[in-house]
């Protein structure tokens, strides 16, 4: 009888997670599929360097010193990671990367 018991609080309990992650992915997947903003439309390269600059002094400045040349890869991979713990917008994150890969 407690075996039964036990049993049933366990698949209680895994079913309630399943729920529980399902309604995250959810909720995150439907975060990714908002479209941000274009970020310039018909701008030229260094009115993109230029803004990007200002962001990155705006939003980067403050803990970091001048940019230093990494790999475009390597400079995006940098960005996401940053976004998430400075909470920069995906426009910003786009201007910065140009400024930073150029």
């Amino acid at each position: 009888m407690k075996f039964r018991l036990y049993l049933l609080a366990t698949v209680i309990i895994l079913a309630v997670t399943a729920f529980e992650s399902s309604v995250f992915a959810e909720t995150h997947s439907a975060r990714k599929e908002e479209s941000p903003a274009p970020v310039i439309q018909n701008a030229d390269a260094n009115t993109m360097r230029i803004e990007g600059e200002k962001r990155y002094h705006a939003n980067c400045g403050r803990c970091h010193a001048a940019p230093q040349k990494f790999p475009p890869r390597m400079m995006a991979t940098v960005l996401r990671h940053m976004r998430v713990r400075a909470t920069i917008t995906a426009e910003d994150q786009k201007l910065i990367l140009f400024y930073m890969t150029q």
